[in-house]
């Protein structure tokens, strides 16, 4: 159970990163189909990962730098955290969700930059889409094909409007398992023990953790 649990986190991480190694995403961001967006990012990141031997050996430092410049215009992340916070991130205040922000991104980098290491000549397939052409959120269905089997990797995706107007990925599903529904079950245990302060200074407290292992 170990063995596919830290299995699951290793790809979970891969994907989590692919999603902000993608490069010209304001070029593309506003006419750009959301598989189409889906593929050309892991595309770009596979190739990115392969050519680059500081990613590959999962340096954190590079991975950090990767993740702060490109990350941010392909994932809402407030909404990805928000959800795994639950109902108590309306109760939150500014400060409170700045911090549960800014812990549950190093936590995903930290926990998963070893995943890059992994990376050696896998590719992307992409699955036929369902939806409509007035459809505000979307699922990306892809595999990743290397050795052994294939892997499912699926994405939803929203549409923001506005200035920046775009598709924004705020959820991933590995092997059937969505990445937000997977933290929310331990969020909602934390926040019920000790409040949101208590799940700010667990995260804190594992980033330190995890930070002293390297």
């Amino acid at each position: 159970m170990n063995m596919k649990r830290d299995f699951l986190r290793r790809v979970l991480g891969a994907s989590v990163l692919v999603l902000g190694l993608g490069a010209g995403v304001a070029a593309y961001a506003e006419d750009e189909a959301p598989d189409a967006l889906i593929k050309r990012l892991s595309s770009d990141v596979l190739e990115t990962i392969k050519s680059d031997k500081s990613i590959r050996t999962g340096e954190l430092a590079r991975v950090v730098a990767l993740v702060d410049a490109r990350i941010m215009p392909n994932v809402n992340f407030q909404r990805m955290t928000a959800s795994a916070v639950g109902p108590a991130w309306r109760q939150a205040t500014p400060e409170q969700k700045a911090q549960l922000q800014d812990e549950f991104k190093i936590l995903l980098v930290r926990t998963y930059a070893g995943a890059l290491a992994q990376v050696t000549d896998q590719t992307i397939a992409m699955k036929p889409m369902r939806s409509a052409p007035d459809d505000k959120e979307v699922v990306v269905r892809t595999e990743i094909k290397g050795r052994g089997d294939p892997i499912q990797l699926d994405y939803r995706l929203e549409k923001t409007p506005g200035q920046g107007a775009g598709w924004r990925i705020y959820n991933l599903n590995v092997l059937g398992v969505w990445l937000v529904e997977t933290y929310k079950s331990q969020f909602a245990q934390e926040i019920n023990a000790k409040g949101l302060d208590g799940l700010i200074a667990t995260l804190a407290e594992r980033n330190k953790a995890n930070a002293k292992k390297g």
